[in-house]
């Protein structure tokens, strides 16, 4: 397996902005995302996630990895509405408004269709495209009297992808990058923008614990790189979607993968 490149060092690209992120905890892309944001200069940050312990470790870490002091934090499952707008209104108040959401959380699980029952593909995509969907809209209710904001979903390689076993993920997010073109147009006129990434594989701490390594090297190996992403580089995306750079960006999904090159 080849060996990941070098950490990006920051540019900047957030000065002055404000950013929340959703499933942030942990060792994954939320936690990269958050922490590349801190060290990109945002002037706030404020992260959510359903884990309270590794949420607290996932503030501390940030203060102390990047310097920034101004990370908040509040638990958060997107399947709850309430929790949801609460999010919303905490971060909206907390930060002086809200310039960057970036829509992390998600699920899936493993499962043939014949075999899965109601409550697990309903969890998958109650979680996945229905929790997406009401993070983007309370947080479109804020930015669009503001008339400005930028929103970043999670897709995933599967939206546009088959993989047995992945039929309730996989719908997931291709609702997603649906969502995301369909939101964009509604929410050009308010000067927001709303793009998606869609990565492969990011080989994490958690991912390492659900899947088996059997599986993780067969993906990897089907990457032109012959390994998976670190989560920062899918990071790396995220932020540049977020940033100036992509002004001229909306509706579009990103595919942050070598699987196809």
């Amino acid at each position: 397996m080849k060996l990941a490149p070098d950490y990006v060092p920051a540019h900047g690209l957030l000065v002055g902005k404000s950013v929340l992120v959703t499933a942030a905890a942990g060792a994954g892309i939320g936690f990269a995302v958050a922490k590349r944001a801190a060290e990109e200069g945002c002037r706030a940050l404020f992260i959510s996630d359903v884990h309270e312990r590794r949420l607290h470790e996932a503030v501390k870490a940030i203060q102390t990895e990047t310097g920034l002091q101004q990370v908040h934090a509040l638990l958060c499952d997107v399947s709850q509405e309430a929790q949801v707008q609460n999010l919303i209104d905490n971060a909206h108040a907390q930060m002086g408004g809200i310039d960057v959401l970036i829509n992390n959380a998600g699920m899936g699980t493993s499962k043939r269709i014949v075999d899965m029952d109601d409550d697990e593909w309903n969890k998958v995509i109650g979680v996945t495209l229905t929790g997406t969907f009401r993070v983007t809209r309370a947080a479109l209710r804020v930015m669009q009297p503001r008339g400005r904001g930028c929103i970043i979903n999670n897709a995933s390689v599967l939206g546009w992808r088959a993989q047995t076993e992945q039929a309730h993920y996989a719908a997931a997010k291709a609702g997603v990058m649906a969502l995301t073109r369909c939101a964009a147009l509604e929410a050009a006129e308010f000067g927001i923008r709303i793009n998606a990434v869609a990565p492969s594989i990011a080989i994490h701490a958690f991912l390492k614990k659900s899947a088996s390594e059997e599986l993780l090297n067969e993906l990897s190996a089907k990457e032109a790189f012959g390994r998976g992403a670190e989560p920062w580089e899918v990071a790396n995306v995220m932020i540049f979607l977020a940033s100036d750079y992509s002004s001229y960006m909306t509706g579009e999904v990103v595919s942050v993968s070598s699987q196809r090159a």
